[in-house]
């Protein structure tokens, strides 16, 4: 067998099993199951043809038929990539100034901030949308807490703007028995943009955010969304210029009661701190 040359063995011709009526009839179930995927769509394809064959909808060949209820779901994800490449739902992230000031940013976790001194603040937003985020425009929290102390400022947003976030902040800052020296904010866009950027330059303020998707790099402020927050607030739906009035008149009042007289057990165990407090609030 070595001594004689061996041709090139001819490739061998697959017969085609899924031909195009095969490819149409598929795209068709597709369609009309709001193009799910292949592995939804291969248990769907016996009840979903026969309904819509019942209903004059589609008219299937015997072969056809049974071509489809024997199809794959990688088989089916191959015949329908032109139809999804087709569609233009492929999602990209948009590369704008949002993300130009977020590469800017430095990035700092739970675990970095090794008990900083007074100053240095997680910052969130909770919306009042009251659980729906549809029809308008509605009212907003924003939430301070420092790391050191825990001290909690709110401010109430009449609507989710850059701008209204550094009045909020600005407003915060003349309540603060001390300076504002950090604000460690998530990746939001209310958040990532020039206002706010140029807004903690000129004040030399340290800005820091946390990694996307982990709630936990900002868990001193996400539990005071819930403590303060919610407590008083509720998950109510508010909207408006009179309901954020209300609100932040709320804030207002709860705010010593929330930062002074629930702190009272925690000062008596620890009384430098409770000086410290204490002459904080006097020279402010």
């Amino acid at each position: 067998m070595l001594n004689h040359s061996s041709a090139p063995a001819k490739p061998r011709q697959r017969e085609r099993l899924y031909d195009e009526a095969v490819h149409q009839a598929l795209a068709g179930l597709w369609e009309a199951a709001d193009r799910i995927c292949g592995k939804r769509l291969r248990v769907l394809i016996p009840v979903l043809s026969e309904a819509m064959e019942r209903h004059g909808h589609l008219q299937l060949d015997p072969v056809v038929r049974s071509r489809l209820l024997d199809i794959s779901a990688a088989a089916i994800d191959r015949l329908l990539c032109p139809e999804r490449a087709a569609t233009g739902r492929v999602r990209r992230r948009r590369w704008g100034t949002g993300s130009a000031v977020r590469q800017s940013v430095p990035v700092r976790t739970f675990a970095e901030w090794s008990d900083p001194p007074p100053g240095y603040f997680e910052c969130d937003m909770v919306g009042h949308c009251g659980g729906v985020k549809e029809g308008g425009n509605f009212v907003h929290t924003l939430t301070l807490t420092d790391i050191h102390s825990g001290w909690t400022e709110c401010a109430a947003l009449a609507v989710r703007e850059q701008s209204l976030v550094v009045e909020g902040i600005k407003a915060v800052c003349q309540r603060l028995p001390f300076a504002l020296c950090g604000l460690d904010t998530d990746n939001d866009s209310a958040f990532m943009n020039e206002i706010l950027q140029d807004y903690c330059n000129q004040n030399r303020i340290e800005w820091t955010r946390s990694r996307a998707y982990r709630k936990n790099d900002r868990a001193w402020v996400e539990q005071k969304n819930g403590a303060v927050v919610r407590r008083l607030a509720g998950y109510g739906r508010l909207s408006g210029l009179p309901a954020a009035a209300a609100l932040q008149s709320l804030y207002k009042s709860a705010r010593l009661y929330v930062n002074l007289f629930q702190r009272r057990s925690s000062w008596r165990a620890n009384s430098a701190m409770g000086r410290w407090w204490i002459n904080a609030i006097i020279r402010r």
